[in-house]
């Protein structure tokens, strides 16, 4: 053999274990990772012309920047990897002293009043004092914190996996529709939103009670599928019965909260301030209760029935009975936030409860962080104000919002599946079923059975 052939031939060995590296495999992925986002960004396509969009999107004057970004994506993560030991000692110190500060309560309660005062005032200075910011504040940001943490309860206290979880939201809100007078079927007596609240947070529980009494004895992937199942019955109840929710047409003038009495009389309307406070006080009461509960016997209980069911059955717990309280207690939650959503548009229909609304609010979830009260308001914060704020600068297309919460959910299961800002429990648990030592949830099988 040539001298050539053998310099050749070591070049292609060599070329060939470069590109089983995991350098070589991290920079395909963001390569890819810029190449989809080349596409998403790309033109819209044409009826008669299937192929257009992808060919323009993949044009080298239109494909090149995001390569270009995959590149950059591919040096930050490489250099990051290289350092990431030097990295975490050199700032185990600094992270030590903020976890020692952060268990003391002082501090801790100190932090969480200067968060209060900055809620409070927030709408009504600089960037957030619009119309329109405040709107997003009260419908896209305090309903859905009320939901986030009603699921984390579900989710994040308990394991268990609740697909159809915006079915008690719609029930909540047709409640509030019912008695207001707003549905084709008449009510026995109207009533101000206020006072449907517990109505409907009762009817939500006893739909909870309902699903979860037969149900709560399976887990993992059967558990999810029934609660889909769940979520499209009554999504499908709400447009057939016509003659009582209105159908497809949905249910019109709802009316808003007032208050009359005491000599005052004040009228909600579709303001937006008197609706932003209404719902600061409802989710500083909830977490309030929602912390008592997690440090509580039940919270315990539920700490160990998510991290290993087995274990907790054998420990004595009555496992179906907490599930059951868990998920009775997630749907309270749901129930009256949809009474606050449906009085402040004063309008509802079938189409805004479907399948992809539970998915987001598990993307909250597990962004902010399961099990973490904190977590879950935070991490509603940040993606709806960021993707609100991005859409307003055409950014993104709002069609294109799913695309982008899977890849960010994707991303934080790879990069940081404890979430935005962990519980320590959950951390904890994770860090142990990492090395192998019990489960990190109660969703699958029980570590160390022959199906785990």
């Amino acid at each position: 053999m040539s001298t050539h052939a053998q310099t050749s031939g070591g070049a292609f060995t060599r070329a060939r274990q470069l590109a089983r590296t995991p350098d070589a495999a991290r920079l395909w992925i963001c390569l890819g990772i810029g190449a989809l986002v080349a596409v998403i960004r790309g033109p819209a396509g044409r009826e008669n012309d299937h192929p257009y969009a992808i060919s323009q999107a993949l044009k080298p004057s239109h494909l090149g920047p995001y390569l270009i970004g995959g590149v950059v994506l591919w040096v930050l993560l490489t250099r990051y990897g290289r350092n990431r030991d030097r990295i975490k000692s050199s700032t185990q110190g600094y992270r030590s002293g903020m976890v020692e500060l952060w268990t003391r309560p002082a501090a801790r309660y100190g932090v969480y009043l200067v968060l209060l005062v900055i809620a409070i005032l927030l709408p009504q200075y600089g960037y957030f004092a619009t119309g329109y910011w405040q709107g997003v504040l009260v419908e896209q940001v305090g309903v859905y914190i009320l939901l986030a943490i009603g699921l984390n309860v579900v989710v994040g206290f308990a394991g268990l996996l609740d697909l159809g979880y915006i079915a008690f939201f719609a029930i909540g809100a047709y409640t509030a529709a019912y008695f207001t007078g707003a549905l084709p079927a008449d009510p026995p007596f109207t009533l101000n939103p206020f006072f449907i609240i517990p109505i409907a947070t009762a009817v939500a529980m006893f739909s909870g009670l309902i699903l979860g009494a037969p149900t709560l004895r399976l887990r993992g992937d059967y558990l999810a599928i029934v609660t889909l199942g769940f979520g499209e019955i009554i999504q499908i109840l709400a447009v057939n019965l016509d003659s009582f929710t209105n159908g497809s047409r949905g249910a019109f003038g709802i009316k808003p909260f007032s208050v009359h009495t005491a000599g005052i009389n004040y009228n909600f309307g579709l303001g937006n301030l008197p609706y932003y406070y209404l719902v600061l006080g409802f989710i500083v009461v909830v977490l309030v209760l929602f912390s008592l509960l997690e440090n509580s016997r039940v919270g315990r209980a539920w700490t160990a029935i998510r991290e290993d069911e087995v274990a907790a059955q054998a420990c004595g717990i009555p496992t179906v009975k907490y599930k059951l309280m868990a998920f009775v207690i997630g749907a309270s939650t749901s129930g009256f936030a949809g009474v606050v959503a449906a009085s402040k548009v004063q309008f509802i229909s079938p189409g805004d409860f479907g399948f992809f609304l539970s998915i987001f609010v598990l993307v909250f979830v597990i962004f902010g962080g399961m099990g973490s009260l904190i977590g879950s308001v935070v991490g509603v914060a940040v993606l709806q104000i960021g993707t609100k704020w991005l859409q307003l600068h055409n950014y993104i297309d709002p069609a294109d919002l799913y695309i982008y919460f899977g890849a960010l959910l994707i991303l934080m299961m790879i990069f940081r599946p404890q979430g935005l800002i962990p519980s320590r429990r959950r951390a904890r648990e994770l860090g142990l079923a990492e090395e192998g030592i019990g489960g990190a949830d109660a969703m699958g099988a029980p570590s160390g059975s022959p199906s785990a």
